[in-house]
């Protein structure tokens, strides 16, 4: 393990120009968030104009793995940029990435749908998400490092956890414009034309993002490299060809970013999901239930970022992923106890078995929705799987056709694939709860927040953000402290995206996949916990502390 060469600690106030870097590196990164969440925000929608000449279920199914392509791409922006970063300069690289970032989005919202240009439409959306997630690999590396390099010895937690808070403050604010768009213009006018006008705002934001980092001066710590000629020629050869820094590539993505990026993407993004999917919460009240725990939440990524400067970057990120790994379940169990009270006492006392030839069951795992079931016993175990009507798959005689039993009372099964009347009325009878059954929670307003039941899920999901402010505030100043200032852009970038992008991006489709081939509505759980777990392993025995670093060492 390479030595980390500590630095002198100082201790003063934050300067104009110290506030102002912040400010221009936080900004931007807060837009590009915004612009990339805004896809995943309207994917329905979107794949009702781009993919309009395939069947509903199947423009969902291409709208998310559009939305899903632009994670993919991420390390590859990683290490496109971070390669330029470390050549070019912090500066002018996170200038490229957020002109990318704008442009594609702000051409979203000028993009003919299908109807209008056929299938050039969709081709042309695709390649703009790519281009966005393309200029989010190298976003967040720069300006990460931009700020750590302007932070004084002992503070660079604090400085850089202002740059963690931009991805919630990124879809904060992106849902709060489609929901005063939605307001003000109906949601017919909306879904028909009105989804652009978010897209197309964004150019203002992108307007002041660009003119207030044009102000920036390169970094302290790279100009300095750069007028004694050490900067790197070859910054892809020396972060990854070299075992000695790829070995610490390695270590920052198993024993850090791994399980920051599961705790990160549960605490959001399935949360979000469960509540709508699995608890059949309505989108509305779904969406505010998450905006007030982010509300109360986001200001702990500072806290936890300020604390790094005074403990450690290495002991709150594993606490972190080891608190969640370990309480995961008994929280979602207690959201479902307040959320969908009716469903919780149905799966706990309502026996569902599908009984049918092994020979006809299939591997129901489906992450990216592109499967298509037609085998009896596996579109009968999808549809239970999509009514939150835990069940259990038994084996039948060979040859045997396939049986429902709710609590041992056979229900006669017919192939519907999508729906079957005689399931849904049996589960129904036996206690599982009706669409809009008054026991699940509801918000009829954003500030319908003090009613006993609604303040005990939003409670819920505020431990839940606790955990990611624990993991991703001081993250990045962890990231910056690892790697010497030659291949730094390029060395942390590729751990932080596959990390974020790949382990964290899929995570709520593969819990979700989870859920419906085991039958139990909480065991896509696992994927988190088994990832934050082998974090904090791998963390305690390998991962060295960082913050009292050089960062300065070439």
């Amino acid at each position: 393990m390479a030595t980390i060469t500590a630095a002198p600690t100082r201790s003063r106030g934050m300067t104009k120009d110290e506030r102002f870097v912040i400010l221009a590196s936080s900004l931007g990164t807060v837009f590009e968030w915004y612009d990339f969440y805004l896809y995943g925000s309207l994917a329905s929608i979107i794949g009702a104009q781009f993919f309009s000449a395939y069947p509903p279920a199947t423009r969902d199914i291409f709208a998310l793995l559009a939305f899903a392509a632009g994670f993919l791409v991420r390390p590859f922006g990683a290490i496109v940029f971070g390669r330029v970063g470390d050549i070019v300069g912090r500066k002018y690289t996170f200038l490229v990435t957020i002109l990318i970032m704008g442009l594609s989005t702000f051409i979203v919202g000028l993009l003919p749908n299908a109807a209008t240009i056929g299938i050039a439409a969709p081709i042309i959306l695709i390649c703009l998400r790519l281009l966005q997630g393309l200029a989010l690999g190298g976003e967040y590396g720069g300006a990460a490092t931009y700020v750590a390099e302007h932070a004084p010895p002992g503070k660079r937690g604090y400085y850089t956890s202002f740059i963690q808070t931009t991805a919630t403050l990124g879809l904060f604010l992106s849902l709060l414009v489609i929901l005063f768009t939605r307001t003000i213009l109906g949601e017919e006018n909306f879904a028909a034309w009105g989804w652009r006008v978010p897209f197309l705002i964004s150019v203002v934001l992108l307007g002041v993002s660009v003119w207030i980092r044009l102000r920036l001066n390169e970094s302290p710590v790279f100009q300095k490299m750069k007028e004694e000629g050490k900067t790197s020629k070859a910054p892809l050869t020396e972060a990854f060809a070299n075992w000695g820094n790829a070995k610490i590539v390695l270590i920052a993505l198993l024993g850090g970013v791994m399980g920051q990026g599961v705790v990160w993407y549960t605490g959001q993004f399935y949360a979000l999901f469960f509540l709508q999917s699995i608890l059949k919460v309505d989108g509305y009240t779904a969406n505010l239930l998450i905006a007030w725990s982010l509300l109360l939440g986001t200001g702990f990524f500072i806290v936890f970022g300020w604390l790094s400067d005074k403990i450690g970057r290495k002991p709150i990120i594993l606490a972190g992923c080891l608190i969640a790994a370990l309480s995961f379940f008994p929280i979602f169990k207690m959201i479902t106890t307040y959320a969908n009270p009716a469903l919780e006492k149905a799966v706990e006392q309502i026996k569902v078995q599908v009984v049918a030839d092994p020979a006809g069951c299939g591997d129901l795992f489906n992450p990216v929705g592109t499967r298509v079931f037609t085998a009896p016993c596996d579109t009968a175990r999808a549809y239970l799987s999509q009514s939150s009507v835990k069940y259990s798959t038994a084996n039948g005689p060979a040859g045997s056709g396939v049986k429902v039993l709710v609590n041992d009372q056979e229900i006669p099964y017919v192939d519907a694939k999508t729906s079957n009347p005689q399931v849904l009325a049996a589960v129904q009878a036996a206690g599982y709860p009706k669409a809009g059954n008054p026991e699940i929670v509801k918000m009829s307003h954003p500030f319908d927040v003090f009613r006993p039941q609604v303040a005990a899920v939003i409670g819920l999901l505020f431990v839940l953000v606790l955990f990611v402010t624990m993991v991703y505030g001081p993250i990045a100043a962890m990231l910056v402290e690892l790697f010497p200032a030659r291949i730094r852009y390029t060395s942390m970038s590729l751990p932080y995206h596959i990390g974020n992008g790949w382990f964290g991006g899929l995570l709520p489709a593969t819990a979700f996949a989870i859920v419906a081939s085991t039958g139990d509505i909480y065991a896509g759980l696992w994927y988190p916990i088994i990832f934050a777990s082998i974090t904090v392993v791998v963390g305690l025995i390998f991962l060295p502390e960082t913050k009292d670093a050089d960062i300065g060492r070439h």
